[in-house]
């Protein structure tokens, strides 16, 4: 992990990966919670039994915007700024679902670096973030993530 006293101490880094998270497993509970949440219960990722029958490889795929959201804790496991205020998700730019994940599937985040500058009383961080997919050549899920961090 990538310890920095300050957000922008990150500067130093800018212009490639930071690091890697953890492998997580995607399972079909968290599928279906998603899907509670989201109200999108198309059967390609809650209608196991359908999904055996219909779905290249028998299984359930999990939501794009499932494998999007998970960008903020995996995150963590990258870096961390030790002096710190409040951060904000500014959003996402250049989204992309590049490669279905199906339940049971594990992907972990490969953060780059982009871009660290001063924006107000924030420090604006913008990172590539790759959803990698375990024994995939294609990642599951790109995305250029822009957050703010207050100085503490």
């Amino acid at each position: 992990m990538l310890n920095v006293e300050k957000a922008i101490d990150l500067k130093t880094h800018v212009g490639g990966s930071i690091g890697m998270s953890d492998w997580l497993t995607i399972e079909q509970a968290a599928i279906d919670d998603f899907a509670r949440l989201t109200g999108d219960d198309h059967w390609i990722h809650v209608d196991v039994e359908r999904a055996k029958k219909e779905m290249p490889g028998g299984r359930t795929i999990a939501h794009g915007l499932y494998i999007l959201s998970l960008i903020p804790v995996l995150q963590r496991q990258v870096y961390r700024i030790e002096r710190r205020g409040r951060g904000l998700n500014y959003g996402y730019e250049r989204v992309r679902f590049t490669s279905p994940v199906p339940v049971r599937s594990r992907v972990r985040l490969n953060l780059n670096l982009v871009s660290v500058e001063p924006q107000g009383a924030f420090t604006r961080i913008e990172t590539d973030a790759v959803m990698e997919l375990e024994n995939s050549e294609k990642p599951a899920a790109v995305a250029r993530n822009i957050v703010l961090i207050a100085d503490a």
